[in-house]
């Protein structure tokens, strides 16, 4: 068992991953950006994903969570998707997703969606 790990999506706004590091500087979470995948596609990023067993962090609602639910039914799953609407504030979503890392397994977010804030 092990904690969650994150990979902030490419559309996900710079200002939660500052807070969340902020808030807890041994959570790991990396970007797209940082991880040189920024002109890769939705598809592309959850493969990634799944190959480092990050948890994926997006705005992106519609197209990110569609090709996550064609991998969960297709079997080759994902580590689990936090979907963030855009008006979110930025405190209650890096609050839950220090919640999720300091009160959670990894392996307890495979194939799920969740949206945030918890």
């Amino acid at each position: 068992m092990s904690r969650p790990r994150f990979l902030a999506d490419e559309d996900l706004r710079g200002s939660i991953v500052r807070a969340v590091r902020r808030m807890a500087p041994t959570l790991e979470i990396a970007t797209v950006v940082e991880e040189d995948w920024s002109a890769a596609t939705d598809e592309d990023v959850l493969e990634f994903a799944s190959e480092h067993e990050w948890l994926i962090i997006s705005h992106d609602v519609n197209t990110m969570k569609a090709f996550a639910e064609q991998r969960i039914a297709d079997g080759r799953g994902i580590y689990g998707l936090f979907l963030v609407p855009q008006s979110s504030a930025i405190r209650l979503i890096a609050e839950s997703l220090v919640l999720i890392w300091e009160a959670s397994e990894f392996e307890e977010w495979r194939d799920r969606i969740v949206y945030l804030p918890l």
